[in-house]
């Protein structure tokens, strides 16, 4: 087994053990349990009719009908490029993420409480069978599988504008009340997982059949350097940080008072962010040759 296969396999069993880890510290640690509560709460929050509108059309981007489409595109794009093992691969990989997300949330169905909601004065709640998210899952394993189907030159601005989109998917929903933070990181872990054992699978045909290469990691130096694959990173986070910024010039003190006030919800959000993007980044990295 080649190396790289070898690593991608023992990525997706630490990202399991990591699983675990987040869904027994989301229902079992009070310490988490109540930041997941102060983040959402945060999101709510921020809800607006105008904005309601706007979250619930991204949010729903990821409804089975719409991703059926979506998803459709990057398998679409590896059988363009000749590339029917990777065409195969990425629709495994968000095949399988979303069946295991939706055969795990009934599984670990829990209740954990309800939350104000602060615009319909009225009780928000939460499905018990809400972690992880599939929403979150659809999402990054689109993402993830983006980059894998893009061409080599293509991956780090496919990299940034999906991971943009998954954070997009994720904040839309909770501000529509439909999961706990702790929902987003569950859903991607498990997109995360089937992507490295995807990865693996070929990675390991790539070896067995060397005169099939080519097909997601071929001979030859990198066609992108590390420079190429961080700048659109770059420019989406400074993006992000100026619009931020904007925001905060316009209104100033509402902007101030709200994030001293809900001091979790910023951290939150700023990690689910980070979390978005640092999964797209190494994907676009280790993915570097065409």
């Amino acid at each position: 087994m080649p190396a790289r296969a070898r690593m991608a396999l023992i990525a997706a069993v630490a990202g399991i053990g990591l699983l675990v880890l987040t869904w027994y510290a989301a229902f079992h640690i009070g310490l988490v349990a109540r930041a997941d509560n102060s983040i959402l709460n945060g999101f709510i929050g921020l809800h607006r009719p105008r904005l309601n509108r706007v979250t619930h059309f991204v949010a729903t981007l990821c409804d089975p009908e719409p991703y059926v489409f979506l998803a459709a595109i990057p398998v679409l794009i590896a059988i363009l490029r000749r590339r029917p093992r990777v065409a195969v691969t990425v629709g495994l990989v968000m095949l399988g993420a979303n069946i295991t997300t939706q055969l795990l949330k009934p599984l670990l169905a829990a209740p954990r409480g309800s939350l104000p909601g602060h615009a319909l004065a009225v009780q928000i709640f939460v499905s018990p069978a809400s972690w992880p998210s599939g929403h979150a899952t659809a999402a990054m394993s689109l993402a993830l599988c983006a980059v894998i189907a893009a061409p080599a030159r293509l991956r780090p601005a496919v990299g940034a504008a999906m991971a943009a989109f998954a954070v997009a998917v994720c904040y839309s929903f909770l501000e529509l009340a439909w999961h706990f933070p702790s929902d987003v990181l569950g859903g991607f872990l498990v997109a995360t997982i089937w992507t490295l054992l995807g990865g693996a699978g070929l990675w390991w045909l790539d070896a067995r059949h060397p005169e099939a290469r080519r097909e997601l990691s071929p001979t030859g130096p990198a066609q992108v350097s590390i420079g190429e694959a961080l700048a659109p990173m770059g420019v989406l986070v400074v993006s992000a940080l100026f619009l931020a910024g904007v925001v905060a010039l316009a209104r100033p003190h509402a902007v101030v008072a709200y994030a001293d006030t809900h001091t979790a919800f910023v951290i939150g959000a700023a990690l689910i962010a980070v979390a978005g993007l640092v999964l797209a980044t190494a994907a676009t990295l280790t993915l570097r040759r065409g």
